[in-house]
């Protein structure tokens, strides 16, 4: 597919677009949709299976859109490739399917970052929203500099349209930050989604498209799609430009989240009383009570229009080990314990499994590892070279030991290993120039 070269040279680096589809018609959507971004977006067509776990392998995208309905692929091949190493876990993932079709595995979609799904018949308008949202929203989108980013307060607002698919977008890439910065597990992830999904739909039908719980009862009972009677609402231009605000504050420990909306406000009380035993006589309106058991601080303002809660976090003990060093040793440290000092001879390094670890140059603390830094002592072991800092646990953490002829023999049978320490030694000397320059 020929596409003209980018009109913008101030963009630097564009992002890589792993789009595993033989579809001639998808893909000239999705190519276009890049083009009206000047290819800040750089799709790479893989047009088969072998092809599309190469590079997964070797480039590591920053988002992977699979057409799960193609009937010439074998994507769930792909996306086992993808769920059974850690490593290839960090671009986020599109679905693109044929309603009539089915689609892939879902025991897939639990270990990988699922941003969005969309049919092919909407595609060709919501493709180009997606990737809108992504370019606005870079900064939490790219999980890869999520560790920049937790060195502070993460806080900022989402403006979300009147429409379901943002309201799923938005929910998937909060979700995701916490679950990748280790802020939460995967329980946690299950629950905040579906609460912050059923707080977004409301503040977007009760709130900004003014549909009563009765009306919604009676299109559901005539076999009603409640998302064909928001886009029905929508289809008023007044309505139909009200934006929804999420509002968020990521802190190490909680975040906390308001969600404002432009309508006239609604009796929220009334939905925290449901009929029947447990409230199962409803055929819908139970997603406030179900946030409130989620979440933690449920308020809202007297009018309805806005509410606000807290996430609290409980980070994951370890990170998942790659296979190749699950026979490495396992050393554990105390708070305070030196794991080297500056000037050791160098012939290991250490895989982050849990804690964090201070780095310690001339006895100043520059900087602070987690298990989100993935290695650390990895420049003087690949430079065969002494220690040119001090390690010592800041929190209790474990490390795995890794020899060199074992990493060694481990980029022999997989090469985007070292590829992968190339690219994390480029990010972690940017991020070092960043803070002493």
């Amino acid at each position: 597919m020929k596409r003209s070269t980018p009109q913008h040279p101030e963009i630097i680096e564009s992002k890589r677009v792993a789009v595993i589809s033989t579809d001639t018609s998808i893909n000239g959507i999705i190519d276009e949709s890049c083009a009206e971004f000047q290819y800040y977006f750089e799709p790479e067509f893989l047009r088969t299976v072998d092809d599309s776990i190469e590079y997964l392998n070797y480039e590591f995208p920053e988002l992977n859109v699979v057409n799960c309905s193609d009937p010439e692929l074998d994507v769930n091949r792909v996306l086992d490739a993808v769920s059974h190493d850690p490593w290839l876990h960090q671009g986020s993932l599109v679905l693109v399917h044929d309603p009539d079709v089915s689609c892939v595995r879902t025991d897939h979609l639990r270990e990988l970052n699922l941003l969005a799904v969309i049919t092919t018949g909407r595609l060709a308008s919501y493709f180009p929203r997606l990737l809108r949202i992504l370019r606005t929203n870079e900064h939490i989108f790219y999980q890869r500099d999520i560790h920049v980013l937790l060195d502070a307060n993460v806080s900022g607002t989402f403006v979300l349209d009147n429409d379901p698919f943002d309201l799923t977008t938005y929910s998937n890439l909060l979700s995701n930050f916490l679950f990748n910065a280790k802020l939460i597990d995967h329980e946690q992830k299950e629950r905040f989604h579906v609460a912050l999904m059923e707080l977004l739909m409301n503040a977007v039908e009760h709130g900004n498209c003014r549909i009563s719980f009765e009306e919604k009862s009676r299109h559901m009972s005539d076999g009603g799609n409640p998302l064909a009677l928001i886009r029905e609402r929508n289809a008023d231009p007044e309505v139909g430009r009200k934006k929804v605000y999420l509002s968020y504050r990521i802190r190490p420990d909680s975040s906390s989240f308001t969600i404002r909306d432009e309508g006239e406000g609604f009796d929220w009380q009334s939905f925290q009383t449901l009929m029947g035993e447990d409230g199962l006589d409803e055929m819908h309106g139970r997603g406030i009570l179900m946030a409130s058991h989620y979440l933690s601080g449920l308020m809202f303002n007297e009018a309805g229009n806005e509410v606000s809660f807290e996430l609290e976090h409980r980070r994951e003990e370890e990170l998942s080990m790659p296979e190749f060093f699950n026979d490495s040793e396992e050393v554990s440290f105390g708070a305070g314990d030196i794991v080297f000092l500056q000037g050791d001879r160098s012939s290991h390094l250490f895989y982050i499994v849990s804690g964090t670890f201070e780095i310690i140059v001339d006895d100043d603390v520059i900087s602070r590892l987690t298990p989100a830094d993935v290695f650390l002592g990895e420049m003087s072991f690949l430079l065969n070279n002494r220690r040119s800092a001090t390690v010592r646990a800041e929190q209790p953490g474990t490390l795995v030991r890794i020899s060199k002829k074992r990493f060694i023999n481990a980029i022999k049978e997989r090469p985007q290993y070292g590829l992968f320490l190339a690219r994390l030694l480029s990010r972690r000397l940017s991020r070092l120039h960043h803070i002493t320059g």
